[in-house]
């Protein structure tokens, strides 16, 4: 941490490792952007943990689990939730983070099997500071498993957060008609950080002509002091989302 009490954080989907046309394995080239940015915190979606299929196709498919690959080296903590599982392997939502997890937790909101998801919780110990509640979430295509998932998210946060403690919510809400907004800000009291920056969520998706505003960052218990879209080279060659990445300071009655 900064003498600001400053740390940055990063939620991507990272499209399971491959380039916006699902074509090209740049799971590499993934790690190598992330590691420049260096953020606190990272929140990712559609994490491969294992295919054996791929595996056998691309000759530089990592041998280990892709969230352990993209932590090697800089991110000493990581966990990884299982929100799709099938007969060749599964893939997920993961958090790494430069801090340790006290406590995770991956939570189903799956409406049906063939369209699994989940809520991934974990609560960060930063030394000297608060604890900080982070949740990454990747919802549903659907209205109304979407609304489902988010009544299920609510609850999960009245009942396992308090209202004092620092909580950031990170992902992709699959969001476009922004009905998220009545359970994030009326029932959660939280704040979303390129609105509040800007007037307006970033349109993230697809990467090649982001017109969908559905990656979001939802906080409370903390200050935004900047939030990017990251929509240029090199993330314009990779994954089909467009990154955000968010600089948040520990309010100043908390620091």
């Amino acid at each position: 941490m900064s003498k600001k009490n400053t740390f940055n954080i990063l939620t991507y989907n990272i499209h399971k490792g491959f380039s916006s046309t699902g074509i090209r394995y740049v799971l590499h080239q993934i790690k190598e952007s992330i590691d420049h940015l260096n953020p606190h915190i990272l929140f990712l979606q559609e994490i491969q943990g294992e295919h054996v299929k791929r595996a056998k196709k691309h000759k530089n498919w990592v041998k280990e689990h892709q969230a352990e690959f993209l932590a090697n080296g800089v991110w000493e903590h990581f966990v990884y939730g299982k929100n799709a599982i099938y007969d060749h392997g599964h893939h997920g939502n993961a958090i790494l983070s430069k801090f340790p997890f006290i406590i995770w937790e991956n939570i189903d909101v799956s409406f049906h099997k063939k369209a699994s998801r989940s809520l991934l919780h974990g609560v960060i110990h930063i030394p000297g500071q608060p604890e900080i509640h982070v949740v990454c979430v990747h919802l549903g295509l659907f209205t109304i498993e979407r609304d489902k998932q988010l009544a299920t998210l609510c609850d999960r946060i009245q009942s396992h957060v308090p209202e004092y403690a620092p909580l950031i919510i990170a992902g992709d809400f699959n969001d476009w008609t922004q009905r998220a907004e009545r359970y994030m800000e009326s029932h959660l009291c939280l704040q979303e950080a390129f609105k509040v920056l800007t007037g307006k969520h970033a349109r993230s998706f697809p990467i090649w002509r982001p017109t969908l505003q559905v990656d979001r960052v939802y906080f409370r218990g903390v200050d935004v002091v900047g939030c990017d879209r990251l929509h240029q080279m090199p993330w314009s060659k990779l994954s089909d989302h467009a990154p955000l990445h968010v600089e948040f300071a520990l309010s100043a009655s908390r620091a």
